[in-house]
């Protein structure tokens, strides 16, 4: 997660349209929200307003657009083949709890996190993407994990603890309660998958 995911024009170059929506997304992870006007949106991507209205059409567009190019962001990283057959599931949610808590990473899970909100708003789109990360992390646990109420409960647990991790700061607070489900729940049978 050390590597940069998100491409920046330099300053006079012209900008393809996959450029700029990169650039965008880029600049909503910064800001931790989708809520940037478009003014905003250009300065932060070294562009103009009006060439982002003629690439995307409308801010909606461009929001749209950058949800979609954030969720095939996500799906590449958090897939159920990332982690090798045999992994241990401490160790499979230890390497997603610290992908999620990187300082890298703070951005994208504010975005996540706005995203959240708008879905609980009443957007569609919104709950179209919460309810597609759910369906992902839960098919990538089911891998690792013994049964889906195991499943259920550890993304419960995970969210919760995402949550108080940015609110707070404190990433050892969820790293420990996640580490004490995973003690009592009950293991997946040897040679299952």
């Amino acid at each position: 997660m050390g590597k940069r995911i998100f491409f920046m024009p330099r300053k006079k170059e012209h900008a393809t349209r996959e450029q700029l929506l990169e650039a965008c997304l880029g600049a909503f992870a910064r800001a931790g929200t989708l809520d940037l006007s478009l003014d905003q949106l250009a300065a932060s991507v070294r562009s103009s307003k009006r060439m982002l209205i003629h690439y995307f059409g409308s801010r909606e567009t461009l929001e749209q657009q950058a949800m979609s190019l954030l969720e095939d962001r996500l799906r590449a990283r958090f897939r159920a083949g990332a982690f090798p057959a045999g992994t241990s599931p401490q160790a499979v949610v230890t390497a997603l709890w610290n992908q999620v808590t990187s300082p890298e990473s703070r951005g994208v899970l504010l975005l996540t996190m706005d995203l959240t909100r708008r879905s609980w708003a009443g957007s569609q789109r919104a709950r179209s993407f919460f309810e597609e990360q759910q369906r992902l992390w839960s098919e990538m646990l089911r891998e690792f994990l013994p049964d889906d109420s195991t499943v259920e409960t550890l993304l419960q647990l995970f969210q919760g603890a995402a949550l108080i991790y940015l609110v707070t700061g404190d990433r050892e607070r969820g790293r420990r309660a996640l580490n004490r489900l995973l003690e009592t729940s009950p293991k997946k049978p040897s040679g299952q998958q």
